[in-house]
């Protein structure tokens, strides 16, 4: 039988819950044990793929096209284990599957209510699409006191007493906050934390301190004390410089082990931390550095882009060679700009992204990638923008758009059922924006003797998607007669996936995202190709 691991958070969002889940499924696995990662969101909304990276950072997507919480990208990436759909859940999809199953009369007649409906669909959840694991570590969104957390929090608590408390244990992730003007740390805040997840039915069996300086003993033995844990689980865990710092601080503090002591089981073997220690090496010790252009709307916050900025670390740990992000907002970028915004960059990046705002910044950005033989990478969107680019200036159709945000131009990027009456539709409506894209994973054939041929050392790839609009194949011909190929096409022919300019150092767009599948210990073949190429234009 599985073991349960629920990692809750109090005082502030935002501690790093996702990287502690992550950082435990890896050290756990390190010593033998198979492990499943989970997150239960408390928002209403059904998913977040259609809320603005503003408001919740990047949305992830899995293999098999469930659009996510930014967390499973750490999970994935600390732990090698693919996300499932059933692997995060809202309160707004919780509630519709209710719902949906009082509208078909499936409650008998009986009142629905948050208790016991609402928390059994909860506990169904956490226990659903588990095979042979040996721990499911299972992360609570927000913080202990929110209103929308308390079914999930009530849930959990169920579920500890319906699978026995041997066979579930609470972890609690707080701040302890140091006090510049009277130089002290405080415990209170953690203190009070604590009582409130008491005051739910929940006793922590391990406490995890965020702090920005290391907490002296006794305030450790405060904490054990007023909040009745053995000082042994309380774990702290100072500010890093790097994120990839996380499981050697946990493993130092010993948090696996406590986790098995708990559970009384044994290491099956023990913790390797070497590929971590290697990779912080590089980053934290690498002198030479690239500096990476990131031209997008939603630079503003660093979340929204978070998949991506650690697919380019991952590039500039296989290339040695320390990557510097400088992002600009495309919305701001002048024409007259470019060229000094530019000039010391040796790689520019257009990210995903959706609507008119920003466009003009991007493609003057393009041009002068292109025209300036600069290293470009142009992901989902900034593949449209490359092509857009391209057809305006080197194919003279002035007025190439989109109809994503034109509809009076020539729209050489726009629904599929917009040019191919009898072709494929795609599933989306007028009316619904949600889970109607192109999403998850599709394969995609490389055209011999291409770029990414090369790069990927493969005829046939698997990439993730997260778009609802595609370049139109009939412009095919017209584009590779002026240099820009299509080096990647859907099995059928019908859908460009990546495209690469002939005569140029490196200048790839692709129509998925790379930085999905990107790891630490496995960085994806793009983003190192990417790398490798501005760090040639670097040592010029």
């Amino acid at each position: 039988m599985a073991r349960y691991i629920f990692v809750t958070g109090g005082v502030v969002s935002s501690l790093g819950k996702g990287l502690s889940s992550a950082s435990l499924a890896y050290l756990l696995q390190s010593r033998g044990f198979k492990v499943r990662l989970r997150k239960l969101d408390p928002y209403l909304n059904v998913d977040p793929g259609t809320m603005s990276p503003f408001q919740h950072g990047e949305v992830f997507v899995t293999d098999d096209g469930a659009e996510t919480d930014l967390d499973l990208g750490h999970y994935e990436r600390f732990s090698g284990v693919m996300a499932k759909k059933t692997d995060n859940i809202t309160t707004g999809k919780i509630y519709s599957d209710v719902l949906r199953k009082e509208r078909k009369g499936k409650y008998l007649g009986k009142t629905v209510q948050v208790i016991p409906h609402i928390t059994d669909r909860i506990k169904e959840f956490i226990k659903h699409d588990t095979s042979k694991e040996d721990f499911v570590i299972c992360e609570i969104g927000g913080i202990v006191g929110d209103i929308e957390s308390l079914p999930f929090v009530e849930a959990i608590r169920q579920f500890a007493n319906d699978v026995g408390k041997k066979n579930a244990l609470f972890i609690h992730l707080t701040l302890v906050p140091y006090l510049k003007a009277s130089d002290e740390i405080k415990t209170k805040p953690t203190q009070h934390s604590v009582k409130e997840l008491r005051s739910i039915g929940i006793q922590p069996d391990i406490i995890i301190c965020r702090s920005e300086r290391s907490i002296p003993l006794e305030h450790r033995k405060k904490i054990s004390l007023f909040c009745n844990v053995d000082i042994k689980n309380v774990i702290e865990t100072v500010d890093v410089k790097t994120i990839y710092e996380a499981p050697i601080s946990f493993a130092n503090e010993k948090l696996d082990i406590q986790v098995l002591n708990y559970f009384k089981i044994k290491s099956r073997k023990p913790c390797n931390l070497g590929p971590w220690r290697k990779i912080n090496k590089i980053i934290l010790n690498t002198k030479k550095q690239v500096n990476i252009a990131i031209i997008g709307k939603y630079v503003d916050l660093k979340d929204a882009y978070k998949s991506l900025d650690e697919a380019l670390t991952h590039g500039g740990i296989d290339n040695n060679i320390k990557v510097k992000l400088v992002r600009i907002d495309s919305e701001k970028l002048k024409p007259s700009q470019i060229k000094s915004k530019l000039n010391n960059i040796s790689g520019i990046l257009i990210p995903g992204g959706f609507g008119k705002r920003g466009t003009s910044g991007k493609i003057e950005s393009i041009r002068f990638a292109r025209v300036n033989k600069i290293p470009f990478l142009g992901i989902c969107y900034g593949m449209q923008m490359a092509i857009i680019e391209f057809a305006r200036n080197k194919l003279k159709i002035r007025n190439a758009t989109s109809s994503e945000f034109d509809k009076k131009g020539i729209s050489i990027i726009g629904l599929m059922n917009e040019w191919n009456k009898d072709g494929i539709k795609i599933k989306g409506t007028d009316k619904d924006l949600g889970g109607t894209m192109r999403l998850g994973s599709y394969d995609a054939k490389l055209k011999e003797n291409s770029l990414v041929r090369k790069i990927y050392k493969s005829k046939i790839i698997k990439e993730r998607h997260r778009h609802r609009y595609e370049v139109n194949i009939s412009y095919k011909e017209k584009f590779e007669k002026n240099g820009l190929i299509f080096s990647g096409l859907s099995p059928d022919n019908t859908l460009p996936e990546i495209v690469e300019l002939k005569n140029h150092p490196w200048f790839i767009g692709v129509q998925f995202h790379p930085e999905f599948k990107s790891r630490p210990f496995n960085p994806h073949p793009l983003f190192s190709s990417f790398i490798k190429a501005a760090k040639k234009k670097y040592a010029k």
